[in-house]
This record gives C-alpha cells, structure tokens and sequence, in this order.
C-alpha cells in the first residue's frame, strides 16, 4: 500500500489510509497518473448523480482507491484502501 502519496498538483505528502482530505485533478491527469505511476486499473463504476460517477481503481496487489469523477471535468480521490477482492456470487 501506498503509505505517502506526493500526488498530483498538491506537492505535499498525505497519508493514505485514512485519507485526511480529497485530492481533486482534472480527470485526464487523474486517470493518467492512477494508470502510469500507480499502475491501477479502473475496474468498477457506478451512477451517484447526473453530474457524478464513482470509480474503483485496482492494482494488482489488491490496493485501491475511490474517485467521484465530476461532469464539470473534475475528479477526487475520496478513499484507498488495500485487500480488494471481488465478489463473483454474492450470496
């Protein structure tokens, strides 16, 4: 797991898990940092607005983070976490 993450356009260190505050970016340099510095994937994804969609992005560790990408050409990292597993038949 990521224990800091210089990430983005911040230039400071946040501590990965828990979060202490979002990291926003516009989505193309969000999505392109997840792929090429992080290696993750984006794996899941769902509708919470009109204006916003939730992303699960995963590597091959099992580490992942959640992003709420905006309409407005916006996306946050909200959370990370590691351990993810996916439930192929949930009972």
């Amino acid at each position: 797991m990521w224990k800091f993450i210089p990430f983005l356009l911040l230039g400071t260190p946040l501590a990965a898990n828990p979060i202490a505050e979002v990291i926003c970016a516009p989505t193309n340099q969000m999505q392109a940092r997840l792929k090429q510095q992080f290696g993750t994937t984006r794996t899941a994804t769902g509708m919470r607005s009109p204006e916003e969609m939730m992303e699960v992005w995963t590597d091959s560790r099992g580490d992942w983070t959640m992003v709420v990408r905006y309409a407005s050409g916006t996306s946050c990292i909200v959370a990370m976490g590691e351990h993810w597993s996916e439930v192929k038949n949930p009972a």
